[in-house]
């Protein structure tokens, strides 16, 4: 099988990328710079071919995907600056990433008959409530605008492909690039104290751990959508980072707080991100460990 995966230069796709060639699976990566950005693995460097793609350029996409002729096609690819997403000066770019690059991509993968796995977020729910969300829940109202562009990137790729997969993820963290984290275990060890949210609930997820999930997932035909978290419960940002200080072994105060009483955010954040995974289950997957395994790894990868 041959995957085109884009987006490798961030946290998600270099993943795949490396996971898929360590199977044994063909693999292109793809991104918008001249060449690959990413760091390399501490175990062994990207081997697979890289090709820059811009895909809010419609005809640079068809025609990579004519020339690749993939099998199937893991759009990693976004803008995921949530807060900078809500400036007016960014918002016709983030749409042209987040909706019309995903387009581009869906209609590619037609041409080609492949199937397409298109990354989601929990942002494309309101939040509301303490249920958490079903994969096929189609109550959607998104409380801000990157959000927004997710669901609709959603939406083109259900009305473009019959084979097609939507993974919905949260709270990502992995090696490449900046993560929640990194940020706070930075901070910490310049501050006495820090504050984090108490109120906004969900659960982690490792980009190594979602990385083997979905090379699984594009071996099948199980089709649809779907909701790919760590395990290990549901948890706030607060409990999140007091778990990753005390592995870390940092004694930083961590002080709970509501997300009015922080107060910094421009985007709003949905407080109920609590997304359901038995569908995984119910359709053969493997689901991903416990959260707090999956810290304890990437402390260990990391290296902060």
């Amino acid at each position: 099988m041959k995957i085109f995966v884009t987006g490798v230069g961030g946290q998600l796709g270099h993943d795949v990328v490396n996971h898929a060639v360590g199977r044994g699976l063909e693999a292109v990566g793809s991104d918008i710079a001249p060449r690959y950005s990413g760091i390399q693995d501490n175990s062994e460097a990207v081997t697979a071919p890289y090709v820059q793609l811009d895909i809010t350029d419609q005809k640079a996409v068809a025609e990579t995907i004519e020339k690749i002729k993939p099998n199937a096609i893991i759009h990693c690819a976004a803008w995921t600056a949530v807060d900078a997403a809500e400036d007016e000066e960014n918002k016709k770019k983030v749409h042209a990433i987040n909706v019309d690059g995903t387009k581009y991509i869906a209609e590619a993968a037609k041409s080609v008959d492949a199937k397409m796995l298109y990354l989601s977020t929990d942002y494309v729910f309101d939040g509301k409530g303490e249920r958490p969300w079903q994969p096929d829940d189609k109550s959607y109202s998104p409380l801000n605008y990157y959000g927004q562009t997710k669901l609709e990137g959603e939406q083109a790729v259900a009305g473009i492909l019959e084979k097609f997969f939507i993974v919905r993820i949260a709270w990502a963290f992995g090696l490449n690039g900046k993560n929640f984290i990194k940020t706070m275990i930075s901070v910490g060890k310049t501050h006495d104290a820090v504050r984090v949210v108490n109120d906004q609930i969900g659960t982690p997820t490792y980009t190594l751990d979602l990385a083997r999930l979905l090379a699984d997932m594009i071996e099948t035909n199980q089709y649809g959508y779907y909701h790919a978290t760590n395990d290990g419960g549901y948890i706030s940002w607060y409990d999140f980072c007091v778990e990753f200080y005390q592995q870390y072994g940092l004694n930083t105060k961590v002080i709970p707080v509501t997300t009015a009483e922080y107060g910094l955010s421009k985007a709003a954040r949905p407080k109920n991100s609590r997304l359901d995974k038995s569908k995984l289950i119910e359709s053969g997957f493997k689901p991903l460990p416990d959260w707090k395994d999956a810290v304890r790894r990437y402390l260990g990868e990391a290296g902060l």
